[in-house]
């Protein structure tokens, strides 16, 4: 191999001299005890490289060692429920190497080469397969891994075996002695590649109200969840990986807290998935990279992770990648900048942060993926930012503000209030609306959009009636934009506030947040045709019917949601009798 010298040491950023013949991103092993690093610069024969790890005790003149490669993943059977660091070493292997705290140049691969894996073949000698071609199945908890061609490989089978293998033995050789393993490597700066990309038109259900109803994203759709702290995006994401139609997740601590990743860690594998009552760790794979690791694995795990989503997309499955949070993720690239003398950007951010953030949220999408069968997967990214002070002004939230298609706003002033999901409906919104509704239209009622288009107005103007009621007090305003601010609270508390450690109200159905909705706009259009004449507003309000509206999302029949919206009309109407 070829080797270097160091010249110079300015924290997580290393120069090299004598580096002739390495090529941007080549991984380097720095130094005596070969800490991890990655070439970002080549100046001459001279080497920028950030190192992976704590570079405290590195000296000049200690060797460079070029792999000449790239950083790549290891791909295959054991990604699922592992935890891993920024750059795929398994943490539980880490501890058990080096104690609580990682050691420097420790060297994990990330499969264990001692596990055999019991492969099933679904090719026989003589098919011609392509590269994305499923040859076998591997059984990983209740998953089907599909062990596949990788790309730039095609050829005829010429041997296929069964059985149980590790990850490095062959099981298919093609033609011209290509051999194909359980496992592939992908480097992790490079979108793996699909056949096309398709509109995004079926919607990514959560069973979350606020974001099914009004503001839904697509599979295969980015959004992003920017709130303070203790606004609950950490919440928020965990139920997202829970109750959204995905079979595989993708969690990323990307320079979270210590504590708070350690809540995640011991959090998750007590889960159970809903849909098959199996542990959720089961079909999730998480990267932590808690904030005093060192910066530069931190910039990796972004890339570390949307490679593994993208691996799952392309066997067919829907993936849920949620990034916590890029706002520690932009921040590394800001140190290490600093640390090059790269002219800064705004707030100290380098200039191409924006084209970063677009390169990783651009790999979002749901695909035609390679082979010969058309089958299609998806990625959809979650991103949540963690504006200092809440600002939505910084540049983080901004320049993913014009990449991520949904914007849910998580508010501090609602978190106080303990109103939970904490999210902005006036700040929200969502660019898919147009492209879901004629899923809605056909999967849920034909006046979804209609229905969803009213509460968002009647929320709208409950603000300006709220501005006016701070000026001159509640009873100055008419009857009926007084209907306005109760049915509006009604919305609010009873439909879009929601415990996400209910046993009941976690989740749920689309047809019963339509019959929920449709229960509260009923008593509105109801309570406003008979107030026209005559009746007041309170006797509408001491109805039973208004506490039951309250109490809907205690339960699970939607049928007795359906009956409750035939009371409502009766109970009303009764009252212009009266």
């Amino acid at each position: 191999m070829k080797k270097g010298v160091i010249s110079r040491i300015t924290g997580p950023v290393v120069m090299a001299q004598n580096m002739t013949g390495s090529c941007m991103y080549d991984v380097v092993l720095v130094g005596n005890q070969a800490l991890n690093g990655e070439i970002i610069r080549l100046e001459g024969d001279s080497a920028i490289i950030q190192v992976y790890e704590d570079t405290t005790g590195l000296t000049v003149g200690e060797p460079v060692i070029i792999t000449e490669n790239p950083l790549r993943l290891e791909l295959g059977p054991g990604i699922l429920s592992s935890i891993y660091d920024g750059i795929q070493r398994p943490l539980p292997i880490l501890a058990e190497k080096s104690g609580d705290f990682i050691g420097r140049g420790i060297s994990v691969p990330g499969l264990l080469r001692e596990i055999k894996w019991e492969f099933n073949p679904c090719v026989t000698v003589g098919d011609t397969v392509c590269e994305g071609d499923i040859v076998g199945t591997v059984q990983e908890y209740h998953i089907e891994h599909k062990i596949m061609i990788p790309p730039g490989v095609e050829g005829v089978v010429t041997d296929i075996k069964t059985g149980s293998f590790t990850v490095e033995e062959t099981i298919c050789t093609l033609d011209d002695a290509k051999e194909i393993t359980l496992m592939q490597r992908w480097p992790v700066r490079k979108n793996r590649p699909y056949k096309r990309k398709l509109d995004p038109t079926l919607p990514l259900l959560t069973g979350q109200r606020i974001f099914d109803t009004l503001f839904p994203i697509p599979k295969g759709g980015a959004a992003m969840i920017p709130g303070g702290f203790g606004t609950g995006k950490t919440v928020s994401e965990q139920t997202l990986a829970k109750w959204s139609n995905t079979q595989i997740v993708v969690y990323i601590g990307c320079g979270e807290r210590g504590n708070e990743m350690t809540d995640v860690l011991t959090e998750f594998p007590e889960l159970i998935d809903p849909r098959t009552n199996l542990p959720l760790i089961q079909r999730t794979v998480m990267i932590a990279n808690t904030s005093n690791m060192p910066v530069a694995a931190r910039e990796a795990s972004i890339y570390t992770g949307i490679t593994i989503a993208e691996y799952f997309r392309d066997m067919g499955y829907d993936v849920a990648l949620l990034a916590d949070s890029t706002s520690r993720w932009g921040e590394a690239l800001r140190e290490v900048s600093g640390r090059l003398e790269e002219m800064p950007g705004e707030e100290g951010y380098p200039a191409y942060l924006a084209s970063r953030l677009a390169a990783f949220y651009e790999r979002a999408g749901q695909v035609i993926c390679l082979g010969s069968d058309d089958r299609s997967g998806s990625v959809t990214i979650v991103g949540a930012v963690s504006p200092p002070g809440g600002d939505f002004s910084e540049p983080i939230t901004q320049n993913t503000l014009r990449i991520a298609g949904a914007f849910w706003a998580l508010d501090t002033n609602l978190a106080h209030r303990r109103h939970f999901p904490a999210i902005n409906w006036i700040k929200s919104y969502s660019l898919y609306i147009d492209a879901l509704s004629d899923w809605y239209e056909e999967n849920v009622a034909s006046d979804w959009r209609e229905l969803r288009d009213k509460t968002m107005a009647l929320l709208q103007k409950e603000v300006e009636l709220q501005e006016i009621v701070q000026l001159i007090g509640p009873d100055a305003l008419p009857e009926n934009e007084k209907a306005i601010l109760e049915i509006t609270r009604m919305i609010r508390e009873d439909f879009l506030q929601q415990g996400a450690y209910h046993e009941v109200d976690s989740f749920c159905l689309l047809k019963k947040q339509y019959a929920m909705l449709c229960a509260i706009l009923s008593f509105y259009d109801t309570a406003l045709s008979v107030m026209n004449k005559g009746v007041s507003l309170r006797q509408i309000l001491d109805l039973p019917q208004k506490v039951a509206i309250s109490r809907m999302k205690e339960t699970r029949e939607i049928d007795e949601i359906s009956n409750l919206i035939g009371e409502i009309k009766e109970a009303i109407l009764s009252l212009e009798v009266g």
